[in-house]
């Protein structure tokens, strides 16, 4: 492609020829003859630093913010910011596929991904194709590429949009996180839908964002990049979120002047099986639905799927029907035993996120509720406090174990989180083997019982100093009961 394609609409400085661009780069790693080189500064690291290693490498074509010294047969191109630069060129290079697809993006402290696989499965039963991205990774058909972070590179985003189209895919939904703002890895994509699901703080500390007022300042984005915004009525940040939106509005909630309505709701245990009910309004229309996802969460997050494809034309029957084929790995995922009690894996990683839980697990409490959990190492430590006296709160028995400690040592992430707790209301047991945690809480639980493993969710790995080892949760579980 040529150099003057990739550059349409943006604003550079710096004479170039019109020379042939085999493709993008901004990891000195996979530089190369004909690539162009974007200099990409982030949090640990620096992209002109490594300009000269990309040079080496055959790179001839680059774009910096700062000054660099390269020899003279190198093109710079200097850009006010090299990440919309990164996003505004990759839509270029890959022919803008976001024009070419239903766009859904998601921001919120909690329920993205639920929420998300929730459309994407109401999308299909209605004869859509879907994909997805976001913290489970990106999702083409049957392929699964990881990413780093719920919202990738923009280079990754156009790359993967473009495969989409190929494939046949009409529809993407998009999980965009509040760094992935910050960081402008959407940059110059007009979304039809934005959903807000809800805010809190997070994310908050070293390398991530330095207060709330920043957090909840790149979530709002989103609502100046899309055509109409879905605002969850009940959260406290709806109207900060709402103002001088450049979308048109639409909620959903539990009140009857919301767009989109719940009423009804109700929590029903059947033969091991968590469900929750409520009536769907909306229209003057009333439909009952019944669906396999438990607690108050799951009503919000399936509530706004409903609202969301009500919107874009399909039947409540067919709502109701994705809506009970969802599977979410590592999202509130139930497994019943043959043993009679109940095990949960959640992605849980913070206070609020696992306060949720329990409340989500509060009206079908019948026995004791065991919990495994640890904390993230190379994270903020106020995170550790509040979750090991949330957790401690809330079970019969609380073991605290392992969960990618990576550079950290595990003994001191588990002093953290004993630092906070505060009135335990049973026994907290550690074992610093996470395998052997999860065996030691189902050896033990009885019929009614729940077994509550958070913080990894739908994650295969233990990460430990850099290096991620196999670990599947489900298949612990699924060993150890007989499934």
């Amino acid at each position: 492609m040529k150099l003057s394609t990739i550059l349409k609409d943006i604003k550079i400085s710096g004479n170039y020829p019109d020379t042939d661009i085999q493709d993008l780069c901004y990891d000195s790693r996979k530089a190369g003859e004909g690539l162009l080189f974007v200099c990409l500064k982030g949090y640990e690291s620096d992209g002109h630093k490594y300009a000269q290693s990309a040079y080496d490498k055959g790179c001839r074509v680059f774009c910096v913010e700062d000054d660099i010294v390269l020899p003279t047969d190198a093109v710079i191109l200097k850009a006010e910011n090299t990440r919309k630069f990164l996003a505004l060129a990759s839509a270029n290079f890959f022919g803008h596929p976001s024009k070419e697809l239903l766009t859904v993006a998601i921001t919120g402290t909690k329920g993205k991904t639920s929420t998300s696989f929730m459309i994407s499965s109401v999308l299909s039963a209605s004869g859509r194709k879907v994909g997805l991205v976001g913290t489970i990774g990106t999702i083409i058909g049957d392929k699964i590429y990881k990413s780093d972070n719920s919202t990738p590179e923009s280079y990754c985003i156009h790359k993967h949009f473009r495969e989409m189209v190929s494939e046949g895919i009409d529809t993407v939904i998009m999980e965009t996180s509040s760094q992935g703002f910050k960081l402008d890895r959407t940059y110059g994509i007009l979304f039809d839908i934005g959903i807000f699901t809800n805010l809190s703080p997070d994310h908050i500390g070293d390398g991530e964002h330095a207060d709330y007022e920043e957090y909840k300042s790149c979530k709002k984005q989103l609502f100046s990049a899309c055509k109409t915004g879905f605002f969850n009525a009940n959260d406290k940040e709806t109207k900060y979120m709402e103002e001088n939106a450049s979308c048109s509005i639409k909620e959903f909630g539990t009140n009857t002047s919301c767009d989109y309505y719940a009423a009804e709701i109700g929590f029903i245990a059947n033969e091991g099986k968590l469900l929750a009910e409520y009536d769907f309004c909306h229209n003057s229309k009333k439909t009952h639905f019944i669906i396999p996802h438990p607690g108050k969460a799951s009503v919000y997050n399936s509530l706004c799927a409903a609202s969301v494809c009500s919107f874009l034309g399909i039947s409540d029957d067919v709502i109701l029907k994705g809506l009970k084929d969802t599977v979410i790995k590592g999202r509130n995922e139930i497994i019943n035993t043959k043993q009679g009690f109940s095990v949960i894996i959640d992605y849980a990683h913070n206070e609020l996120s696992v306060k949720s839980v329990f409340d989500t697990l509060e009206p079908y409490r019948k026995g004791r509720i065991f919990t495994v959990f640890g904390c993230g190492g190379n994270r903020s430590k106020l995170r550790r406090y509040s979750m090991g006296d949330v957790i401690t709160r809330h079970s019969d028995i609380a073991v605290i174990t392992s969960d990618n400690p990576r550079f950290e040592k595990l003994d001191d992430i588990i002093e953290d989180i004993k630092t906070g707790i505060t009135s335990p209301l049973g026994e907290v047991i550690i074992i610093k083997d996470r395998k052997e945690a999860i065996e030691y809480c189902l050896k033990k639980a009885r019929k009614d019982d729940i077994v509550l493993i958070v913080g990894k969710g739908h994650q295969n790995y233990e990460e430990i100093e850099g290096v991620k080892y196999p670990f599947d949760e489900k298949q612990i579980v699924s060993d150890f009961v007989g499934i």
